[in-house]
Parts: C-alpha cells; sequence; structure tokens
C-alpha cells in the first residue's frame, strides 16, 4: 500500500501535536523541513492522555508524524495508523509506549534526552525546601489572617538519598552542593563513569540509603524491578522525622501506604510532583488524601514544565521527527524503539 502523499502548500509531511505549550521555535523548524504542523485542540485541563484511542486515530489518520505527552502508544494504534512513521515523546519517560510495538510496526519512537533535566532538578530541591520549611503551612496561615510561626527544619548539612544516578538525579547532587549535604546514593551503575565526582563511600544499598537519609528523593525509571519500590516496608525502614520527595514516575510509590506513614507519623512530610493516579484512576481518592495532608506539598507533575524546559524539550522532539522523516536517524541516545529495515543512515541533526 502507498502512504505517500503530494505536498500541499509546500508541506510535505503532516505532524500532529498533541501536547500543550508547544512553541513557535519548534513549530517553525518543522515548517522549514516541510512538515504541515497540526496542534489538537485540547479542553481546559484535558491532556493526551484522556483521549481515546478512537479519538487518537482520528486525530492521527493522516499524520506522518507525531509529537506526543502522556498517551498511551499501543500495538493497536499503530495497527491503525498505516502512515505514520515516528513518534517523538517530549519528555523522558516511556513506559506506555509499547517499544516493541513500535518496531513491529516498522516505525519509530524517540524521547527527548537532555532538555528538561535542569527543570526537574531545580524542581526537586524546590519540593525539599518547601516541606522542610513548612511553606504550606506558612501560606495557608497567612490566608486565614493567622501569623503563627511553624518551626521548619534545614536542608543545610543533610543526607540526601538519591535512588537513580540519571542526568536528573545528577543535577540534583550538584545543586544541593551549596547546601553541604551529605550526599547517599543508590544506583545499578555506580562505576567511576557514572559517578559524576561522588566519593565511593557515597554508595550505598537500597536499605541503608532510607534507614540513614533526611531525605530521599526518587530519579528512577518505571519499570518492572522499580514498580512499587517505595511500599509499607521502604517507608518503615525511613526515619519518623524524614521527607519523601518524587519528581520521576508516581508508580515508584505505593501512594495508599504512603498516605497511611503519613497519617502516622511515620515521615515528617512529602513532596510530590507525580502520583499513581496518574496511570490508575481508581486511586484518586489517596491522590486527594494526600494533597490535603499539611505536611505534603504537592504539584501536579509539572516539574519539566518550564518556558525554557518545555522550548528545549520541544525542539529535541521535533529535530527527531525531522530526522526520520527524511531518511535519518536522531541521536542514538533519543531512540527507544527503531523498526525501520535499514537504520544505518547518518546520525545528523
Amino acid at each position: 500500500m502507498n502512504n505517500e502523499k503530494p505536498a500541499i502548500l509546500g508541506f510535505h509531511y503532516k505532524v500532529v501535536v498533541t501536547q500543550r505549550f508547544f512553541d513557535a521555535q519548534a513549530i517553525e523548524h518543522l515548517r522549514q523541513h516541510g512538515c504541515e504542523v497540526v496542534i489538537a485542540e485540547l479542553r481546559q485541563g484535558q491532556a493526551d492522555a484522556d483521549l481515546s484511542e478512537p479519538q487518537l486515530r482520528a486525530l492521527l489518520d493522516e499524520a506522518d508524524g507525531w509529537i506526543v505527552g502522556h498517551a498511551s502508544v499501543t500495538a493497536s494504534l499503530l495497527e491503525s495508523l498505516p502512515r505514520l512513521k515516528v513518534i517523538a515523546r517530549r519528555g523522558v519517560g516511556y513506559e506506555r509506549v509499547d517499544t516493541a510495538a513500535v518496531k513491529a510496526a516498522g516505525k519509530v519512537a524517540t524521547i527527548a534526552i537532555g532538555g528538561n533535566d535542569a527543570s526537574v532538578a531545580d524542581h526537586t530541591v524546590a519540593l525539599m525546601l518547601a516541606v522542610c520549611r513548612q511553606l504550606k503551612q506558612c501560606q495557608s496561615g497567612l490566608a486565614a489572617d493567622d501569623w503563627t510561626i511553624p518551626l521548619g527544619s534545614d536542608l543545610y548539612r543533610k543526607t540526601v538519598g538519591v535512588i537513580g544516578l540519571g542526568r536528573i538525579g545528577q543535577g540534583v547532587l550538584r545543586r544541593l552542593a551549596g547546601f553541604d549535604v551529605k550526599p547517599l546514593v543508590c544506583t545499578p551503575h555506580p562505576d567511576a563513569t557514572h559517578a559524576n565526582g561522588i566519593a565511593p563511600d557515597c554508595f550505598v544499598d537500597l536499605e541503608t540509603l532510607l534507614r540513614e537519609s533526611d531525605f530521599v528523593s526518587l530519579h528512577a525509571p518505571l519499570n518492572p524491578a522499580t514498580n512499587g519500590l517505595i511500599d509499607e516496608h521502604a517507608l518503615k525502614l525511613m526515619k519518623p522525622s524524614a521527607v519523601l520527595i518524587n519528581t520521576a514516575r508516581g508508580g515508584l510509590v505505593r501512594d495508599a501506604q504512603l498516605l497511611r506513614a503519613l497519617q502516622e507519623n511515620q515521615l515528617a512530610g512529602a513532596g510530590l510532583d507525580v502520583f499513581e493516579s496518574e496511570s490508575d484512576p481508581a486511586l484518586s481518592r489517596v491522590t486527594q488524601q494526600l494533597i490535603k495532608l499539611p505536611n505534603v506539598v504537592a504539584t501536579p507533575h509539572v516539574g519539566a514544565s518550564t518556558v525554557e524546559g518545555l522550548s528545549r524539550t520541544n525542539l529535541i522532539a521535533a529535530q527527531c521527527v525531522v530526522a526520520v522523516l527524511e531518511g535519518r536517524s536522531p541521536p542514538r541516545h533519543c531512540v527507544i524503539a527503531d523498526g525501520r529495515p535499514t537504520t544505518d543512515v547518518e546520525e545528523n541533526l
């Protein structure tokens, strides 16, 4: 079946974007390379993950490229879109992308490595400070004309455990160096190239990290090995004065068990940008209960959502799309699945 179509008004390809905040620079990059850009119209508060498969199919029916946020990329969806050649995630997590199905369908899937690392690292430190300085209580008190002074605690010279030492984890530790913290790191790759100047004795097993840390910050990918990593057992290992920070993926933490630990004063607090209910709506009530706790500072998965961070990831996604549509390969570190018959092509953006 021939899925090629003639150029319309100078455009050779159609690229559909199902994410908000897709900026002019990325759009211009696509247009300069012959791409018609279609931005999906989403309702206020709606994300592409809320779209049904028939809705996605209707949007993508004639698309050559798809720049996606959190929608599920399934085998059945891909089978219904023979024209589609490339799926580019504007982000780095890809647990909702069926990479085996992408390969089987002869398509390419990419992620935007390196675009939002700094933004998420900044947000992680912001949550640490917000929890330990009780900013939520301060704000709500002042709003009620209550000038009682909550007694916070320092981040300065505390022990901070980082689980996962990818780009974001490394960025968090660089930022925390100014607070003179003692770092502890749990990572499956504690080798010299990955250590980034961290002393060898800072690399510990998970149980040691949980027992000794004043702050535990999650930066691991979500996969079968890490799903539910922070469960009831892990939470009981932590200090009652400790704070849990999750800016990675909701599935890393069993939120109902975290809620119970906070309600029973097993932990001092939590800073949460992600929740299990993002992938399991049945847990929405747990999320709401967590958000209402005075010692929880919660944000709606905004760690990567800065003007600068989204501009970087938008452009990386656009560059990856263009590379595939022009018969080239995106940077190897951005490719999560490549099902093209021949991938021995130029790697150059």
